[in-house]
């Protein structure tokens, strides 16, 4: 007979998820074991299998609950009826504040990729995808002129935005809010508008 599932199974979930992306981030995937991902969890080693079947499984779910949900809060925005550059800002924004907190996630993620499955890595990689063309949409209705005939230029672009954008989380990941703000100001300034510009 299946084992019923618990009335508290999606919390349990996510502190595990939780945890482990600390555990694998600090330890590295390959050298943390079942056992340090259940002490971290305050549950046994035994009881984590009751929710993954192994470090990959988890490592898998880790990504895939931080980047479908990253994707979706970011594409998700309803932002339609601002005018193309507050899209943006928008955009710029509500990334640099959903990297708050998310450090760990982050390091697994650059560190993690091949770890896995082609096959989830083709996953991980289409919610990336979809972000990127996210903020490719909006600056190429910033500047149609330059973009609408330059797809290399549009994806450089873009590329550059999401290098300010993780230069950030990389080195002021305990940034407040408000300095989050700050910074979405700058990097919006900087890409539609250069050093110089208004």
């Amino acid at each position: 007979m299946p084992r019923p599932i618990a009335k508290n199974y999606g919390e349990k979930r996510s502190h595990i998820l939780k945890q482990a992306a600390k555990v694998f981030a600090e330890q590295g995937f390959d050298r943390a074991t079942m056992a340090q991902l259940g002490t971290a969890c305050g549950i046994s080693k035994g009881n984590i299998y009751h929710y993954y079947d192994g470090k990959e499984a988890l490592l898998f779910d880790i990504l895939d609950s931080y980047l479908s949900g990253l994707r979706d809060r970011i594409c998700g925005l309803d932002i339609s009826d601002l005018p193309a550059e507050k899209q943006f800002h928008a955009l710029v924004l509500e990334t640099l504040i959903a990297y708050e907190g998310a450090d760990h996630q982050h390091r697994i993620q650059s560190k993690g990729f091949g770890m896995l499955p082609k096959a989830e890595q083709a996953r991980l990689k289409n919610y990336q995808r979809d972000i990127i063309g996210c903020f490719s949409t909006t600056l190429q209705k910033v500047a149609p002129e330059i973009f609408a005939n330059d797809k290399a230029r549009l994806h450089a672009t873009t590329m550059s935005v999401f290098g300010m954008l993780n230069w950030y989380y990389m080195w002021n990941s305990k940034a407040t809010s408000k300095a989050r703000r700050e910074y979405a100001k700058t990097v919006s300034a900087l890409t539609l508008h250069g050093i110089t510009g208004g």
